[in-house]
């Protein structure tokens, strides 16, 4: 699933049509499109992994979730994939295999942007109240959970992590202050980290815990492990990742 500075990059690519007129609108979203002919895209958000086209009466939502993807200005895959496209005169954009849902700007307004962990108006005090009420979580579904850290992901999760020292099963009620502040920084810091990696197409180079068999820290097999409600997959080292 793409992770937050994954979608930052799709708005970047996408921000060449703000501004212009829809001439056609098409694909399989379970949706009218007729309406979105001869619209302007005034505005693109993000909020995580979903991204927002804003008009002036609607919004469009896109969830790449699993396997989405999109294109600027070609379309190379089979009609059945293409669940929404939009034709600028500047070009075109085109959503596979993701969730695109006509939403009311009003649902807008229901977002909480402060949990954005890459946006401007990310409010890392509100991230830690929401952690300090849930002790008894695991500090690797804490980190997944979009409430709290919209945008994280696996990736992020277990780097983050391998960062601080501290195991995947670990409670947030157990773990000390010390080390809840340093969750909040590094989920933003690695999040940027893995933008501008991202964008140079070293993002794997980089990896420190995320799929390695061998800790770079000790030498000693890394865990893995599905942990925490989702069950998702985790890289750690028992030895210089700590259990609280």
């Amino acid at each position: 699933m793409p992770e937050g500075p994954t979608i930052v990059l799709m708005k970047e690519d996408l921000q060449k049509f703000t501004g212009k007129k829809v001439i056609k609108a098409d694909g399989n979203a379970q949706f009218e499109k007729e309406p979105l002919e001869g619209k302007i895209l005034l505005e693109i958000r993000t909020f995580g992994k979903q991204t927002y086209l804003v008009f002036d009466d609607f919004a469009i939502r896109i969830h790449l979730l699993m396997f989405g993807s999109y294109e600027v200005d070609e379309n190379t895959k089979p009609d059945r994939q293409l669940r929404l496209s939009l034709n600028f005169k500047e070009g075109a954009v085109y959503f596979y295999t993701c969730n695109v849902k006509r939403v009311d700007l009003e649902f807008l307004s229901g977002i909480d942007w402060e949990a954005d962990v890459m946006s401007d108006g990310w409010n890392p005090e509100k991230a830690k109240k929401k952690l300090k009420s849930n002790p008894e979580m695991m500090v690797c579904d804490a980190l997944m959970d979009q409430d709290i850290f919209s945008g994280v992901g696996n990736i992020i999760k277990n780097e983050v992590l391998f960062r601080i020292g501290v195991q995947p099963e670990s409670l947030l009620g157990k773990m000390p202050a010390k080390k809840i502040s340093e969750l909040i920084t590094e989920a933003r810091n690695y999040s940027f980290d893995f933008l501008q990696w991202k964008r140079d197409f070293v993002l794997k180079k980089h990896w420190l815990a995320h799929t390695k068999k061998i800790c770079p820290k000790c030498g000693n097999k890394m865990i893995k492990k599905q942990t925490g409600q989702g069950k998702r997959r985790s890289f750690y080292c028992e030895t210089d990742q700590k259990l609280y």
